[in-house]
């Protein structure tokens, strides 16, 4: 989620700095006028919170799907007068089966929170600590004695990120079943120059979650998808969330198809469609291919989870609130969270987790799916809306959009 000039790889940090665009009021999403009346007066009376009308929110979720011409979407919106949900769209390009709440879908880099929850939860229990040097669980990597675990945390390592190499990008797009394993991963990124001295700078850099998977594994002597299974799901009860083997590039049913336009190299330095292609996407002459069954293990433990609306909610509830993760523990995280070095106010970025506005959250990209989660522990306020289209071909990330306008018509922008 932050910034990687539109590169595809790099897709939550883009959608990040989109994020921050729209919360900092620089930029709007289409329909965001539409739920301006603050309509549930005595609610908005004793939180603060602008409109929690559910027609208007439903109508402006509506709008800006049909705006970004994703074929589905899902949203559910949480506060303290009730739950909104609503659903657009189809799971198949052309199909008749409607989104439900149901659906599985890619959750991508919304699975840095789990990762980051693991290792914070080994900080805990002492057997790791922040301030530890990389070096002394991963000697193969650069700098790796000047590396802190928080710094991989934080996006701070100045570790390159892997998923903007060509090499990958290539591969995407001529071996799509590939199976990866996360050493591979690694290795690709630590093959790349660093692009800062540790602590100099912010880079967001997905080379440093897989970094910290294998080091939670190293420690559990488990593979990442039990460990995530034992200290997160099983936990929570979230039945439909979960990790796949690198060799599984399938979705439990109920599904959506994802879908992307153009290849992975060819928006390797933008996600905006060429005018031409634009323009034909818009009047529906160019239609996206479908990535449903892109293998996923590239992405590892910062971005192969699979979730439903629900059980993301759930999650993103359980890692505000500090379910998992003991009180003071859970203090320092929320704090931990910074502006990152670029020229916009929001969002920010902590130990696996960020901060977009009042909401304490994550996005995820992968091609053909966007997600955006986010929970305020002070207004009760939970976002998440998915779509099964990544990006949309004007490059916005469509979830994170939606989202973002859902958030300022309930906040006041």
């Amino acid at each position: 989620m932050m910034a990687e000039t539109g590169v595809r790889r790099g897709a939550a940090a883009a959608a990040l700095l989109a994020i921050g665009l729209i919360v900092s009021g620089c930029a709007s999403g289409g329909a965001s006028g539409a739920a301006a009346s603050p309509s549930a007066s005595a609610g908005t009376a004793a939180t603060g919170l602008v409109t929690t009308d559910a027609g208007a929110l439903r109508a402006q979720f509506d709008a800006l799907a049909t705006e970004l011409g994703v074929p589905g979407a899902a949203m559910l919106v949480r506060t303290p007068q009730g739950e909104v949900t609503a659903t657009y769209g189809v799971t198949q390009l052309r199909g008749s089966t409607p989104v439900s709440l149901d659906d599985h879908f890619r959750i991508g880099s919304n699975t840095k929170t789990m990762t980051g929850t693991v290792v914070l939860q080994l900080v805990q229990e002492g057997r790791i600590a922040l301030t530890d040097k990389v070096a002394k669980y991963r000697p193969d990597v650069p700098n790796g004695g000047s590396i802190t675990i928080e710094q991989l945390l934080t996006m701070r390592s100045g570790l390159a990120n892997y998923t903007t190499t060509l090499e990958l990008n290539r591969a995407l797009d001529t071996q799509p079943q590939r199976a990866w394993n996360p050493e591979e991963l690694v290795a690709m990124g630590l093959a790349e120059p660093p692009t800062f001295a540790p602590g100099d700078g912010w880079n967001y850099s997905n080379t440093n979650t897989v970094l910290l998977g294998l080091i939670a594994e190293q420690l559990e002597h488990k593979p990442l998808a039990q460990i995530f299974r034992e200290r997160l799901f099983e936990p929570l009860g979230l039945r439909e969330t979960s990790y796949p083997d690198i060799a599984d590039a399938s979705l439990p049913e109920p599904y959506s198809h994802g879908y992307m336009y153009s290849t992975n190299v060819d928006t390797m330095e933008s996600n905006v469609l060429p005018p031409d292609q634009l323009a034909q996407a818009t009047a529906g002459t160019l239609l996206p291919s479908d990535s449903t069954n892109l293998n996923p293990s590239w992405a590892g433990a910062a971005g192969a989870g699979i979730s439903t609306i629900r059980d993301l909610a759930h999650w993103v509830e359980a890692l505000g609130s500090g379910a998992l993760l003991g009180p003071t523990l859970q203090k320092e995280r929320l704090a931990s969270v910074q502006p990152v070095p670029v020229p916009l106010p929001d969002p920010k970025y902590g130990w696996g987790i960020a901060k977009i506005g009042p909401l304490y959250g994550h996005t995820g990209e992968l091609p053909g799916y966007n997600s955006f989660m986010g929970y305020d522990p002070v207004q009760k306020v939970t976002i998440v809306v998915w779509t099964n289209l990544a990006p949309a071909a004007d490059g916005r990330p469509p979830a994170a959009t939606i989202a973002t306008s859902l958030m300022k018509s309930i906040y006041g922008g």
